[in-house]
């Protein structure tokens, strides 16, 4: 009787697993800029990670752009990703998830001005340029709560290890201050983040569980 409960209890989480990752890939509108081959597929390999990860805590906007003469991917007016990371699965993912938190921290203004004051109070003193901090203070504050969703999600999609690489190698590539700190401190960061509610999924002003 065991094995048939357990194949049975496999089967369900395996469905509802699978019922979650087509109604992200089938809402998400992909275009491209120049429609270039490096364009192309760049959108397949996105297609194929979206389909591959359950996204659908991460995802906050459908539209996408792909163009490969960008400069740096950003999130606004829309989503932009450059075709820098190709080769690189864990990369172009990581990527995504940072735009696509930029879209969700500016939700809640209130919360994001909260937490920024409390960063503030953490590290009275950061980079306000390129390639340690952003474009300016404020947005190095900003990029702390960013990066912060960015190490969390890439923990939980694909786990301890591979997200620590990934910070590892941004922390030398760009935002390096930012990324150091993020992956230094996280359980620090991620009290301010859930004391107000700027993680995903959290539906109380304090949640449990690691950080």
């Amino acid at each position: 009787m065991r094995p048939k409960i357990e194949t049975k209890i496999v089967f369900l989480v395996l469905f509802g697993f699978a019922s979650v990752i087509p109604c992200v890939a089938q809402g998400m509108k992909i275009s491209l800029k120049n429609n270039t081959k490096a364009e192309q597929e760049t959108k397949s390999q996105l297609e194929r990670l979206i389909k591959t990860f359950d996204l659908s805590k991460w995802v906050f906007t459908n539209s996408i752009v792909v163009d490969e003469k960008t400069a740096i991917p950003h999130s606004h007016p829309v989503l932009t990703l450059s075709t820098r990371h190709l080769k690189d699965d864990d990369l172009l993912l990581s990527t995504f998830v940072h735009e696509q938190a930029h879209w969700f921290v500016i939700k809640d203004e209130k919360a994001l001005a909260a937490s920024i004051k409390e960063f503030k109070e953490m590290f009275p003193n950061v980079p306000s340029s390129g390639p340690e901090g952003a474009r300016d203070e404020n947005s190095t504050y900003l990029h702390i709560a960013v990066c912060y969703l960015e190490y969390r999600a890439m923990r939980e999609l694909l786990g301890e290890l591979t997200a620590k690489q990934i910070m590892d190698f941004w922390a030398t590539d760009h935002y390096t201050w930012k990324y150091r700190t993020v992956r230094d401190r996280p359980r620090d960061i991620g009290n301010i983040m859930f004391k107000h509610r700027l993680v995903p999924g959290i539906n109380s002003t304090r949640s449990g569980g690691r950080q």
